[in-house]
């Protein structure tokens, strides 16, 4: 353990804040009520959040943080065009309540004349491309990502886009709140295209336009992939040829699509993640009427737009995605939406800043030895794995040991020179800022790809590790507490940024990552053996979670968890804890953890509490709902619930006894890693 002189073992704290457990709740019967009860009592829900928990503290204090240096740079004489000078413009033209009454629709308007003037499909067809340079992908979206075949080379990858709700269930299905949301969403597409003028430009009613829009999307829904099947690599890497692809999508101009965006050069192949849903696009190019597509393209311009224009319109559009869709009650303040806005468009020019003053060197030094720590438990329970052939734990230990570790900060900043921002309006701005950025990403694409290149902001409380890259990062503002505390013994680090940690590593081998070798690269490294022991064991998971309640709730209904959507982060979730576990068991050998209570709790339950205390939250049913159907997550509390009892060192820890709630049989917990 690396100590500083005001951090001697002797003076660190437990790292359990007792405040936070409910001592009224079972351990053995209700574990998250046990450790998150008092900390949910402390924390209740306010007006402006639909989910506030340990990961929204975070992101709220670093929000603030933000603010801080922005109202810093603001207050300064900035050179015109310098990164200081573009951060304060946006800023303050966010800020300016009164300019955006003033202005109205005013900003959206040309773009709304251009479409209403489409005449013909090669007119729609040169509007689309428009709008996919500015970053509205209305049909599908081209983005680069590299190439599953020969993962050093990014290439041009075609998805399914466009659908204001964001996943075709809403359209399609009945359960939950999805009748209500599909006539939620009709209403606010009415009223925002009487608020934009639409109707008076096209001529057509605005009730008559939703209803194009409305039919149109969910002809589109039925021909896109669900989310489960999205989560399939190998079903979503399909190479094509430009001539391939355009015998199979005629009415897409593929070769012109890309010679627009600047990327037809070099091109060779490019892959299409879901094949049938562009024949439908293809379909659709050619078979729906003119004013539908128009009224469908503009209202994307419009949903696009509504968050950076008039209060008339962001409340329109709050009242929909915020109410209805999550059950906030109030917007967030005008401040914060704005700083999200500008942190959006120059995140690592804030981030650079954010890191000065935020993120001390020890930090960073602390964290590389847990990540080694952590690396080395990973490569131990490969070598326990009794259900795995030496051939592939061969391979496994080679893909661990070549992975990339990025903690705090990137060591090469973005450069924002190209970025333009004028004070004429905030959408104009918001508009350039995806320009810039979609330019940024199409220059990446036939090329190869760019390793050290960082996929969040310093700023970014969360964590990720990518596959075809096999790198794990940890930006700063996620080390600190709950999930990193330099004040606190290792038992608790271990059992919060610790079980982080080993849970990006097994991402790199969970349902997913395990189909990537060391080199990112789609390809099966595993023997038959191993893959049908592997699946035998992640059904385990599967129906725990399936089995778990997500929501009870005497509106919306008895929801339970999604285990096969889920199933990746819960493998994750499985694996940190175990890894992490035993880096702390090795860390104590070699007196790196205080082996005594402390605040009446052994080390090895202070490891379950940090981690419980991770996932510390209270949720709207809404919310809750929202999640299940569209995230792959499990929800907080069955992330300690369910995944606990799967563990071993759990059950001895508070000693869990058959009957109890939290027990589950030996034989039947889950074995991966």
């Amino acid at each position: 353990m690396i100590a500083t002189g005001c951090n001697k073992k002797a003076d660190l704290t437990s790292g359990i804040d007792l405040s936070n457990l409910d001592t009224t709740a079972s351990p053995v019967d209700d574990f998250y009520q046990y450790a998150c009860g008092g900390w949910m009592v402390k924390n209740p829900l306010d007006a402006e959040h639909s989910r506030y928990g340990a990961f929204d503290v975070l992101a709220e204090n670093a929000q603030k943080n933000l603010r801080e240096i922005i109202d810093s740079v603001s207050a300064m004489q900035n050179e015109k065009g310098s990164i200081a000078d573009k951060i304060a413009t946006l800023y303050n033209l966010g800020m300016d309540s009164v300019k955006l009454q003033e202005q109205g629709a005013a900003p959206l308007m040309p773009y709304l004349e251009e479409i209403n003037a489409l005449k013909t499909r090669e007119d729609v067809w040169a509007e689309l491309l428009k709008m996919h340079r500015r970053g509205n992908h209305v049909l599908f979206g081209v983005f680069g990502e590299a190439d599953k075949d020969d993962a050093k080379q990014c290439i041009a990858w075609a998805y399914q886009s466009g659908l204001g709700l964001g996943d075709r269930d809403y359209y399609l299905l009945d359960e939950g709140n999805n009748n209500n949301i599909r006539a939620g969403y009709v209403d606010l597409m009415t009223k925002e295209f009487a608020l934009a003028g639409y109707d008076q430009l096209s001529g057509i009613k605005a009730e008559k336009l939703a209803g194009f829009v409305m039919s149109f999307e969910t002809r589109l829904a039925k021909s896109q992939n669900t989310m489960l099947e999205n989560r399939d690599p190998q079903a979503t890497f399909n190479r094509y040829t430009v001539e391939e692809a355009q015998a199979l999508t005629p009415n897409v101009d593929w070769k012109g699509y890309f010679t627009s965006m600047n990327i037809m050069n070099g091109m060779k192949t490019f892959n299409i993640a879901q094949p049938k849903y562009m024949e439908e696009v293809n379909r659709v190019l050619a078979d729906t009427d003119i004013e539908i597509l128009k009224a469908y393209m503009a209202w994307h311009e419009i949903n696009a737009a509504a968050s950076y224009l008039s209060d008339d319109f962001v409340n329109a559009n709050f009242e929909f995605y915020g109410k209805l869709m999550s059950g906030r009650e109030v917007n967030r303040p005008r401040w914060k939406r704005v700083t999200s806005t500008v942190d959006g468009a120059m995140g690592e020019a804030l981030g650079q800043l954010y890191v000065a003053k935020h993120f001390p060197a020890e930090a960073k030094e602390r964290m590389k030895v847990l990540v080694d720590n952590l690396m080395t438990a990973l490569g131990q329970r490969i070598d326990m794995a009794t259900w795995m052939t030496d051939a592939t734990k061969k391979n496994a230990h080679a893909k661990l040991s070549t992975i990339l570790v990025k903690i705090g900060y990137p060591d090469k900043w973005r450069d924002y020179s190209g970025l333009e921002i004028k004070d004429d309006s905030y959408y104009a701005n918001v508009v350039r800022s995806n320009e810039f950025d979609m330019d940024y990403m199409l220059s990446k694409i036939n090329k190869p790809m760019d390793r050290d290149e960082w996929q969040m902001t310093p700023q970014t409380v969360n964590a990720y590790y990518n596959p075809t890259t096999n790198e794990i990062c940890f930006p700063a503002a996620i080390l600190q507490p709950p999930f990193f505390n330099m004040q606190a013994d290792e038992a608790a680090n271990y059992g919060a940024i610790g079980v982080v940690i080993g849970h990006e590593l097994t991402h790199g081998f969970d349902d997913q990552g395990r189909q990537y070798d060391k080199d990112g690269n789609l390809n099966d490294w595993w023997t038959a053996e191993d893959a049908d022991n592997f699946n035998r064991n992640k059904r385990t998971l599967i129906d725990a979670f399936n089995a778990c309640v997500a929501l009870d709730d005497p509106e919306l209904g008895l929801i339970h968890g999604n285990g096969e959507l889920t199933l990746g982060e819960n493998i994750a979730d499985n694996g940190g804890l175990h890894v992490s576990y035993l880096a702390m068991q090795n860390a104590m050998q070699k007196g790196q953890v205080n082996k005594k209570e402390m605040d009446g709790f052994t080390p090895e339950q202070r490891f379950f509490l940090a981690y419980a205390a991770v996932w510390a939250s209270n949720i709207r049913p809404q919310a809750a709902l929202q999640l299940t159907q569209m995230d792959v997550h499990s929800l907080g509390r069955n992330r300690v619930n369910v995944a606990l009892p799967q563990i071993g060192e759990f059950i001895e820890a508070f000693n869990v006894q058959q009957g109890d709630k939290m027990w589950v049989d030996p034989d039947k917990r889950a074995q991966l890693w």
